[in-house]
């Protein structure tokens, strides 16, 4: 078979694949609360139940991983265990109990003329999802599309690919279970790159595409998509410690930040430490940072502050703009709150900010001027979050500005329609 067959055959595959979604979407668009929360609590329990089958599959995606040199915080995320399928199937049952977001009224009036005007939540219809080393991401994307009414076209990559295809496998005889079309949820990952370009441009058949993953791929799919793509959160996130932080505060939430769990987009990759303060915390914030084994990639101001234990690397300018993914930081001393702002307004990415103060002023002056899709006062960047933020469950963290903005769970995923109701109106 040549090339050319290939890819012919590809892009026919997908788009039959994204034409059975767009069918399953219309069943969706007007099936029950009852109906979808009792499919999400079967595949809830359908996971959990399979859950030494997802496991067995997830370790081959390990073991490729770890023969192709995967990094740490990558393999983190690709790894499943039995725990983590639990807390994957409560995020479902979670969902289950939120209200349904379709159908609700966004707001509404009577005209002068008698008409009477709604707008209310609907379902977008297909969500595309193209995204890395992410077989949470599957069961989160399928969760979130079914609650709002959608159904889901998923490319989880090469990294997942024994993961997921068994966990579409599971959830999609779930739905069958609860009376859903198993379209709903469909993988294409057999299909590879090709098919996910083939997905990206498949306007028409899929209405909003969401790519989760490193710049490359999101700024990749943003460029090249000619179906509507709702940019996600490559995470350069910052904690400034302000002049007033107190030193427990401060080493509680940096290491939270950093350590807590590496390959994440809301890890903190940046301190900035006001030089009021440096003298007196910087020596036990980068003290519990090694202890917490953080490669410290300092300027000169930190270096200096730094224990005769702890190592330090000479930051460069690169470092100031590196979403590391692992356990490494970027430590700075700057004169102040002003220099701290202009910081991160240089070299942030939209996604969060965090600043240790016990100034009220600094703290509304940190969260006023920084343009960014979550700041935190005294609190781990970590908390960004869809189900710490009781969304129940995220399909990704959005750093741009139009409808969605940071973590987008069950009402990020649905757009309005406009009602009208007349007596027979006409316009003159």
């Amino acid at each position: 078979m040549t090339d050319t067959a290939v890819n012919v055959e590809t892009e026919k595959a997908v788009l039959e694949a994204c034409s059975r979604a767009k069918v399953a979407s219309r069943a969706l668009a007007t099936a029950t609360r009852a109906t979808k929360d009792a499919a999400l609590l079967a595949m809830a329990d359908a996971l959990v139940a399979q859950s030494a089958r997802i496991v067995e599959a997830n370790a081959v995606d390990i073991e490729r991983g770890r023969a192709n040199d995967m990094t740490p915080g990558l393999l983190d995320r690709l790894t499943l265990t039995a725990e983590r399928i639990g807390a994957i199937a409560d995020a479902l049952r979670y969902l289950a109990s939120l209200p349904d977001p379709v159908g609700e009224i966004k707001r509404g009036s009577t005209l002068p003329n008698g008409m009477r005007l709604i707008q209310k939540a609907a379902p977008m219809g297909v969500v595309g999802m193209i995204y890395e080393a992410r077989p949470n991401v599957t069961v989160d994307a399928a969760g979130l599309c079914l609650k709002s009414g959608n159904a889901a076209v998923l490319r989880g990559g090469s990294a997942a690919a024994s993961s997921n295809e068994v966990i579409v496998t599971v959830l999609q005889e779930a739905l069958e279970g609860a009376g859903l079309p198993r379209d709903a949820v469909q993988s294409i990952d057999a299909y590879g790159r090709e098919g996910a370009r083939v997905l990206m441009n498949a306007r028409g058949l899929v209405d909003v595409l969401v790519p989760r993953g490193g710049r490359e791929l999101i700024q990749a799919v943003v460029r090249d998509s000619t179906v509507p793509a709702i940019e996600t959160g490559e995470g350069n996130c910052h904690v400034y410690l302000d002049e007033s932080a107190p030193l427990e505060r401060a080493v509680k939430i940096i290491v939270n930040s950093k350590a807590q769990r590496v390959g994440v987009c809301n890890a903190a990759e940046t301190l900035l430490v006001h030089r009021g303060a440096a003298l007196r915390i910087l020596p036990g914030v980068l003290q519990a940072l090694h202890e917490a084994n953080v490669v410290l990639h300092t300027d000169a101001a930190s270096a200096d502050l730094a224990p005769h234990d702890v190592p330090t690397v000479p930051a460069t300018d690169e470092d100031w703009a590196t979403e590391y993914l692992s356990l490494d930081l970027a430590v700075k001393v700057v004169d102040d709150i002003d220099e701290a702002i202009a910081h991160i307004q240089r070299y942030s990415t939209g996604h969060t900010e965090a600043i240790v103060t016990e100034d009220i002023n600094a703290a509304e002056k940190f969260v006023s001027q920084l343009d960014t899709a979550a700041v935190l006062v005294n609190a781990s960047t970590r908390f960004t979050d869809g189900g710490e933020f009781g969304l129940g469950a995220e399909i990704g963290i959005s750093t741009q500005k139009l409808h969605a903005r940071g973590p987008m769970g069950l009402g990020e995923l649905t757009t309005t329609k406009w009602i009208v109701y007349g007596d027979g109106h006409t316009r003159g």
